[in-house]
């Protein structure tokens, strides 16, 4: 079973239940509060079905030592961070029939479970609707319909007597996009429009981890390497990120271990995220102590408020963060009233330096964290972040967008910064940009930014997902990559000087008139100048004489009146500069065709109006 078929199988699926046992009982809008709860713990279940048994007997044995600590002891037979201690199992619970007994026994199946997967149902809010579910006579049904056993929602796949696989594994990426399809259908009757802001396309993950790994994928080496995203929705990006990571050290033959780190503020996906890399088994538990503190590998909580990973530094951030989405919130969270409060030292260089945008966008404090988490390593940091086109160029100079430009530009941060198609995403029509940011640029690039124009790689859906009519497939993703890493000038890669996107924005100050019109002076005769409100001069760092040139040959000729104030250093970059593309005019002659076309038409409609 391919992919696709794995995924539209199981999309039905879970609207059939939806469909078959929820209608009339909750809105369609409410349908997720049942079906994504229940999908996460049946994935959790069926992985522990196998040594229910043993370790209900080591359960017992424990229980006759009183002793306490028991889930060391019950993990370690489970080979997962977590365990059931109750009788029950997902599939046991359906031989009750009366309703009430199977609430009871269904909350004793919950409290069974180890912490982790507590916070779990905590963040689904799962217990309410169980009182819903019981009152409408439908948990049992739910449960009959999630242990279907022509349905596989656990990570392994099922086999056979034989060996012959059945049914496919389900991994975290496949299921995040089931979760993010699931609800696209739930909320799109009553145009909520959640779904897609938290998750990314799967094949945009795909050309996020190439875009990190590939081109430093030689430098790799026998050591253990960091992944974080600070937006991490269901985990799609870290375990595409950490499996592209692990196929290109298989294939130098590298011997290289994988930590991902990151922080979801949605409960619903923190829960499904956090359950799935659970259900990977390649943690022995869900947190883990740095400096004497403990912390959690997914924190939850606001990124920008509530960091989950203080002071920490990782080898590659990749992040597909809200854009466009008022972050008031936050400011709460810290305690204060107003943005000019901040003192986050990832927000916040000095008195003089800042990089808080507007209080509508938090897209830009997304990549100042990450660009604080950046470690002085040979092989340094990459970071591979999605924006909206607003963040190349929104902010004045001295504001707090234009300043983390100017921090990264002039750092020599800037590698690249590729333009993608428009509707490339479920809920949004707008274009994406991917920033591609590191602390070790290949010599080739010093002092030098590569933008990149993939508008037009795409290839189109059969059938749109939301506002998504196209996708980045393999030969997409190939054609961008050699773009980026041929670092050569083409009709869709142009190459630049960092001082090119850079200028100084420049009051224009006018002489202070008397009543008379003429100006006035100070006490030792100089003539006194004001600013003039609103009007100044943006002038490019590649100007030839820069700032005096500037003056005397555009300003100096016209108004020699006016002087000039002090500059502020501002960056912006626009892509419609360089790319853009004017539409070729039709020539006269096909213009002077098409007329007389259309008098040999129309011969005669004149006389015949006029006789009228």
């Amino acid at each position: 079973m391919d992919n696709t078929q794995q995924f539209n199988k199981l999309v039905s699926f879970m609207w059939n239940i939806a469909n078959d046992v929820l209608v009339d009982v909750f809105e369609q809008v409410d349908y997720k509060k049942v079906i994504l709860p229940m999908m996460v713990l049946r994935r959790i279940d069926v992985l522990l079905e196998p040594t229910k048994e043993a370790v209900l007997k080591q359960k017992a044995e424990l229980d006759k030592q009183k002793i306490v600590n028991y889930e060391p002891v019950l993990t370690a037979i489970t080979k997962y961070p977590f365990v059931n201690v109750s009788k029950f199992t997902m599939r046991t619970l359906t031989a009750e029939t009366n309703p009430s007994r199977l609430k009871m026994n269904f909350l004793e199946y919950i409290d069974g479970y180890s912490k982790d997967v507590q916070d779990i149902v905590k963040k689904f809010e799962l217990l309410p609707t169980i009182d819903k579910l019981t009152e409408n006579n439908r948990l049992g049904s739910i449960l009959e319909k999630f242990t279907d056993k022509s349905i596989n929602l656990g990570i392994l796949s099922v086999k056979d007597a034989s060996g012959k696989e059945t049914l496919p594994g389900v991994d975290n990426h496949m299921m995040g996009t089931v979760f993010e399809e699931l609800l696209r259908r739930f909320n799109e009757a009553y145009a909520v429009t959640s779904a897609g802001r938290h998750f990314t396309p799967r094949d945009m993950v795909k050309l996020l981890a190439d875009l990190t790994i590939l081109p430093i994928a030689d430098k790799l080496e026998n050591s253990t390497y960091t992944i974080y995203d600070g937006a991490c929705g269901t985990g799609g990006i870290l375990s595409v990120a950490k499996e592209k990571i692990l196929d290109m050290a298989k294939e130098r033959d590298k011997k290289i271990k994988i930590h991902i780190f990151g922080q979801e503020l949605m409960p619903d996906t923190y829960a499904t995220c956090k359950a799935d890399i659970m259900i990977s088994g390649q943690i022995k538990s869900f947190s883990y102590s740095l400096n004497k503190q403990q912390r959690d590998y997914i924190a939850f909580g606001s990124t920008i408020s509530q960091d989950g990973h203080i002071g920490e530094t990782y080898d590659f951030c990749i992040s597909n963060p809200p854009f466009g989405t008022a972050w008031k919130e936050d400011l709460k969270n810290w305690g204060i009233s107003d943005k000019k409060e901040i003192t986050d030292s990832r927000f916040v260089l000095s008195d003089d330096i800042n990089f808080v945008p507007d209080i509508g966008d938090p897209q830009m404090l997304f990549l100042a964290n990450n660009v604080s988490r950046m470690k002085e390593t040979e092989l340094g940091t990459r970071i591979v972040e999605v924006h909206n086109g607003s963040s190349l160029f929104t902010g004045d100079a001295g504001s707090g967008n234009s300043n983390l430009r100017k921090y990264i530009i002039e750092n020599d941060m800037l590698e690249a910064i590729v333009a993608m198609p428009e509707k490339d995403f479920y809920n949004t029509g707008i274009g994406t940009y991917i920033w591609i940011v590191t602390n070790r640029k290949e010599k080739r690039r010093k002092g030098k930014v590569q933008l990149i124009d993939a508008t037009a790689i795409k290839t189109p859906l059969r059938k749109n997902l939301g506002e998504k009519n196209c996708e980045t497939n393999e030969a997409d993703r190939a054609k961008i990559l050699k773009l980026l890493m041929d670092f050569k000038e083409t009709e869709q890669s142009k190459i630049f000087d960092n001082s090119e996107f850079g200028y100084w924005s420049v009051p224009l100050m006018k002489p202070v008139l008397d009543e008379s019109g003429k100006p006035v002076k100070d006490k030792k005769g100089n003539v006194k100048y004001k600013a003039s409100r609103n009007e100044t001069e943006q002038i490019p760092m590649n100007y030839p004489g820069g700032i005096e040139g500037f003056y005397e040959n555009e300003v100096k000729p016209y108004t020699p009146d006016v002087i000039f104030g002090e500059p502020t250093i501002g960056y912006e970059l626009s892509f419609t500069k360089y790319f853009y593309k004017p539409v070729e005019l039709r020539s006269l002659k096909d213009i002077k065709n098409d007329i007389m076309k259309l008098e040999r038409q129309t011969e005669g409609a004149l006389a015949e109006i006029l006789e009228e």
